[in-house]
């Protein structure tokens, strides 16, 4: 009961109810990947007690994809919605929905400008960066809040690595693991992303 309630504590497990959660019996569920796409199951304990964790396509398991570390590139800061929230309210720091535009466009947090994960490299002047010769120059950089779907898409971890490679300071960049999954299970406001 203890583990359980530090986990709920700590915003790391999302309560739903067995009757929303229940696969039907008449539908055979979709195994999906755990560390990779290809890893559909965990082993954990050994001999006589051993157990094989999954995951299972269902109405709360609503991203496929499969975990992404809490801190995506070394130095960069994980954050929950409380950073966010505070983030919104910060004139040095911007928060980025990283997913394609399509999903931007139909629903994300407030204030929040979209830079797709497949152009973060190619728009670091959004971010405070200026271009100098043919490297990027970030000693101004703004504080990037980065999300994507949730805690199984790979989109904002890939901008994030792309970002650093390309010289943007690993220490500005705060990542919202549980991304639009953990915002809207929360409850919390979307509204329709703007350009």
């Amino acid at each position: 009961m203890k583990n359980l309630s530090t986990l709920l504590s700590a915003g790391l497990l999302l309560l739903c109810s067995s009757a929303l959660c229940a696969e039907s019996s008449s539908k055979k569920s979709e195994d999906l990947g755990i560390f990779s796409m290809e890893q559909t199951r965990y082993s954990i304990g050994s001999g006589a007690d051993i157990l094989e964790i999954t995951r299972q396509m269902t109405p709360c398991a609503k991203n496929k994809g499969f975990l992404q570390p809490l801190v995506p590139q070394e130095g960069v800061h994980p954050v929950t919605e409380i950073e966010i929230l505070q983030a919104l309210n910060d004139k040095k720091a911007i928060v980025v929905d990283m997913r394609v535009e399509e999903q931007f466009l139909k629903e994300t947090i407030p204030h929040a400008i979209n830079i797709p994960y497949t152009e973060a490299e190619l728009r670091l002047d959004k971010l405070g960066c200026s271009m100098k010769g043919a490297a990027w120059e970030c000693a101004k950089a703004l504080k990037v809040y980065a999300f994507c779907n949730g805690p199984v898409c790979a989109q904002s971890p890939a901008a994030i690595e792309a970002m650093v490679r390309r010289g943007f300071p690993a220490e500005k960049i705060y990542y919202y693991r549980g991304g639009m999954l953990d915002w809207t299970a929360l409850g919390l406001t979307t509204v329709k992303g703007a350009f």
